[in-house]
């Protein structure tokens, strides 16, 4: 039964249903990371179109979700953040329902455009918490939504191999629409909305600029390699990104209701998570394009495996799992250290296993542990980094400021496959008549990644020390309807 404290924030007193139900949304979300995976080789014959096209199965996404993330915190910080994510999965269930019934490129495309409208639904979720839960129960369900993004995306990738191994492709779709609505019937029973609102109007040129530059911006990091990196293009879209950027930056400064509130985010605690969160990104996404190539290549290189993509699915698993796992870890650690020192110790652990597996890649124990230990350390960091972005913002921004850092993260991914792309692409030899990288590659790879992970406690040290109850400050709120004044602590 949701109760209504003395700050404005509604509490329940029974947070279990909510935090699984959330969590599962984000589950859902985040896996359509991985469900085209198993079947991109297989895209050209099904749709009958060429590599290079149907590679914008995977971009498109890309892109949408990029976009979608921080206008939908900020759509959801105005009109309520139950309703926007309802709204995300709604797109979610339809984009699936598309794909489902796709035969050709364009229908297909279209279709993923939509699923990567629900990018928000873990930014949205880890809001609706912060309003929802008691305090006592916020770190550990924040924890447990944020690492949703990982135990998504990891265990998605055996779910849709056996599918797509065993079944048409479309039921992979099917399914995705299938688990979509489950979650928007549960969040439209049994979670209830949030009664503070930020009110205003909607900020259509930041999002506007804001939108351009990112789409600029990930195109040059996604398609770069493929058009080249000096070509007419490419250099376009970097000048096109600098000035989209430029122009997004000055109008937020201006605006009375900015899409993203430069001023809060370039505070010290707000700024170094929202690096440090990229940093991470870059580094948890390196171990996906590292170990699944070291168990898929075949075992005349020396070093692969030649599994099947079910197998490396599998073995794959455990990093979803254990981040499952360390989020009742990082929620003690915050409580009783801080999200500071929790996001530090995540960020160290990290590095370890990527260090680890610099060395150690040889066996499919070995590649289970690297995945293991880097699992431990992306769940301890992630379920820090809302505590630490949520203590430093007004309670009227906390999705916009969540989505922030969500995008954050992903672009740290993208760079990562950017990156990586061209080491890989740089460190070759000849296996079986066709070009692979070398076993110095993948390691130089893990080796950088363990660079990003002490790149991220390097910044993460300029985080101020978290206090429980920092300076307020006086900000207008619509709370159920009415406008008030609301102390807001950071």
């Amino acid at each position: 039964m949701p109760v209504l404290d003395a700050d404005g924030t509604t509490r329940t007193r029974s947070p279990g249903p909510i935090v699984a139900i959330l969590a599962f949304s984000g589950v859902v979300a985040a896996l359509m990371q991985t469900v085209l995976i198993p079947i991109i080789p297989e895209l050209p014959r099904l749709l009958d179109a060429s590599s290079s096209d149907t590679a914008w199965a995977v971009t498109a996404t890309l892109l949408t979700g990029t976009v979608a993330v921080p206008v939908m915190g900020r759509l959801g910080d105005m009109f309520g953040k139950r309703r926007i994510l309802l709204l995300s999965m709604m797109f979610l269930i339809v984009g699936s329902t598309v794909v489902a019934l796709s035969n050709s490129l364009g229908p297909l495309l279209v279709g993923r455009v939509l699923q990567g409208l629900a990018g928000a639904v873990i930014p949205l979720g880890i809001s609706l918490m912060r309003d929802a839960l008691p305090k006592e129960k916020l770190a550990s369900s924040v924890a447990m939504m944020s690492a949703s993004l990982g135990i998504g995306g990891a265990l998605g990738l055996p779910i849709s191999a056996l599918i797509a191994e065993y079944a048409n492709w479309h039921f992979l779709f099917w399914i995705s629409a299938a688990l979509a609505a489950v979650a928007a019937v549960l969040i439209l029973t049994f979670v209830p909305e949030s009664p503070i609102r930020s009110g205003g109007t909607f900020d259509y040129v930041g999002a506007t600029s804001l939108s351009a530059a990112l789409i600029a911006l990930l195109l040059t990091i996604t398609k770069g390699a493929d058009w080249g990196w000096t070509s007419s293009t490419t250099l376009t879209l970097v000048a096109i990104a600098a000035i989209a950027f430029a122009v997004w930056g000055w109008w937020e400064l201006r605006t009375k209701l900015p899409l993203v509130d430069l001023r809060v985010t370039t505070g010290r605690q707000v700024l170094f998570t929202n690096l440090a969160s990229a940093a991470l990104g870059f580094a948890m996404f390196a171990m996906t394009l590292v170990l699944t190539q070291v168990l898929q290549l075949p075992e005349t290189t020396g070093y692969g495996m030649g599994k099947s993509m079910l197998a490396t699915g599998l073995v794959m698993a455990p990093f979803g799992v254990v981040m499952m796992l360390a989020a009742p870890v990082s929620a003690r650690i915050t409580n009783s250290r801080g999200p500071k020192t929790t996001l530090m110790t995540g960020a160290v652990v990290v590095a370890v296993g990527y260090l680890v597996g610099a060395f150690a890649l040889s066996t499919v124990w070995q590649i289970t542990l690297v995945g293991i230990i880097i699992g431990a350390g992306t769940g301890l960091a992630y379920g820090a980094m809302p505590a630490l972005i949520m203590g430093a913002v007004p309670m009227s921004q906390t999705s916009a400021a969540n989505s922030f850092n969500t995008l954050m993260r992903s672009l740290g991914t993208s760079l990562a496959s950017a990156i990586v792309g061209v080491i890989l692409a740089q460190m070759t030899m000849s296996s079986g008549g066709f070009d692979v990288p070398t076993a110095d590659a993948f390691k130089v790879t893990m080796l950088v990644a363990a660079g990003a992970s002490l790149l991220a406690f390097s910044l993460a040290a300029f985080i101020p020390r978290f206090k429980a109850t920092p300076p307020s400050v006086e900000l207008p709120d619509t709370i159920a309807g009415v406008e008030e004044s609301t102390t807001v602590t950071r």
